[in-house]
């Protein structure tokens, strides 16, 4: 274990994974509701905003983290960027259509709003990818080898459930209709944000240390995807595919998730319901990430893809609480286990030293292409998707139950893709 303390170690990745995953959930699942709600969006407006915020995560984690590499310096830009990102949050809190249109009296407010959210979207995800996808990611592979790196992973990939479980229940007194709501949860969210980063430089311990690659920062950018780098790294990058066919896969339907359960089947309640499957999926993601510290990727990946195809199915075929609150427990547990085995593989496969580099091709593989990729296919299957009448009588789109089916066909190509993969591992095994 490359810790040099296991106490600070672990509660630096409990926080700081847990607080930028909280910051990542009200941006992935709530900033869908908020230009739902506020401005109604449309699947179109959705689909470009989750895809713009994706290739901002993206270039920016291909410049910051060669830069934290060639640097050596994880700490600084993770304290730094969850300051920065919290401020961003921040100016969330000031697009209103009341505001906007006192600026504007011609044009239309809603408009204005659902643009102004996708640009300052992506400038809140440059902060916080440089933070986060870049700087955090780079530094937990730094801090883990192989003897601990699964249950660290499994703690890391179960922080996405604790966050929206925190989430769900802390928005509970919110009534999301209202934008004095939305004011008070983006100031909040800000204000810890940057609290975790200003407490960051006191709890984080870093092995600091220098790439040991002598080319410019410029070549390092672009360093994981040279045809030399690939060949030598062949299973990083055919995880990575499979990585990237598993994020479209949830990016079918997570964007429009919160709306299908509150504006579809109308569970009112959905949080209270959500709350215990959150909870049990978390605890089932832990265990399960140290299952792939002792079973390997190829036993651990089959039986998390099998979960979460069972609970699209049952998401898809029924409506009634019970089936409902099963298969989302389902899709949950085998979404956040699939993904710590994934996470934990790829880094296994990443080369010491050179992590910072190879984030610009992980981000692809985990960000980029499932969130262009997905919201598209989710787009065309909401195409002709059921519409509302608001109380001021403009509409709203439905989400239909098709989105979980769409999901279930990416698991199907996912799972076509491994069997000759994982057959090349057996064999160099």
């Amino acid at each position: 274990m490359k810790t040099l303390n296991k106490r600070k170690f672990y509660a630096s990745l409990i926080i700081f994974s847990l607080i930028g995953q909280i910051a990542w959930v009200v941006e992935n699942m709530y900033f869908n509701v908020f230009i739902y709600n506020m401005f109604n969006a449309s699947p179109a407006d959705i689909s470009a905003m989750v895809a713009a915020s994706a290739i901002a995560a993206t270039v920016t984690t291909l410049l910051i983290g060669a830069l934290s590499d060639k640097l050596g310096k994880r700490k600084i830009f993770m304290c730094a960027g969850y300051i920065l990102w919290g401020i961003s949050i921040l100016s969330f809190a000031f697009i209103r259509v009341d505001v906007i249109g006192k600026l504007f009296p011609a044009a239309s407010a809603s408009a204005i709003c659902i643009t102004l959210v996708i640009i300052m979207d992506c400038v809140m995800t440059f902060f916080g990818s440089s933070a986060n996808d870049a700087a955090f990611n780079a530094w937990l592979t730094d801090m883990t080898d192989n003897t601990n790196r699964g249950k660290a992973e499994g703690i890391n990939a179960m922080m996405p459930l604790v966050a929206i479980l925190a989430v769900f229940g802390g928005f509970m007194s919110f009534d999301l209709s209202k934008s004095e709501s939305w004011t008070t949860i983006f100031a909040i969210i800000g204000a810890l944000v940057i609290a975790i980063g200003i407490f960051g430089f006191f709890i984080i311990e870093s092995n600091e240390k220098k790439s040991d690659e002598n080319s410019s920062y410029f070549k390092n950018i672009f360093y994981g995807f040279r045809p030399s780098v690939v060949r030598e790294n062949i299973p990083l990058y055919l995880y990575l595919i499979a990585f990237a066919i598993f994020g479209i896969s949830i990016q079918i339907f997570m964007p429009y998730l919160i709306i299908y359960y509150e504006k579809t089947l109308l569970m009112k309640d959905y949080v209270l319901i959500m709350a215990p499957a959150i909870i049990l999926a978390s605890v089932f993601t832990v265990f399960w990430g140290r299952a792939y510290d002792k079973l390997g990727f190829n036993k651990s990946v089959i039986p998390s893809l099998a979960i979460l195809s069972l609970g699209y199915i049952l998401l898809f075929a029924f409506t009634n609480t019970a089936l409902v609150f099963i298969g989302s427990l389902l899709m949950m547990c085998g979404y956040l286990s699939g993904a710590a085995v994934f996470g934990a593989v790829i880094r296994d496969k990443t080369p010491e030293s050179k992590a910072g580099m190879f984030q610009g091709p992980r981000i692809i593989g985990q960000v980029l292409i499932p969130g262009v990729v997905g919201p598209m296919i989710s787009k065309e299957i909401l195409r002709n998707a059921d519409v509302i009448v608001n109380n001021d009588g403009t509409t709203s789109f439905l989400p239909s139950k098709w989105i979980f089916m769409g999901a279930l066909v990416g698991i199907a190509v996912l799972a076509i893709y491994l069997v000759p993969v994982m057959n090349r591992k057996k064999k160099k095994d």
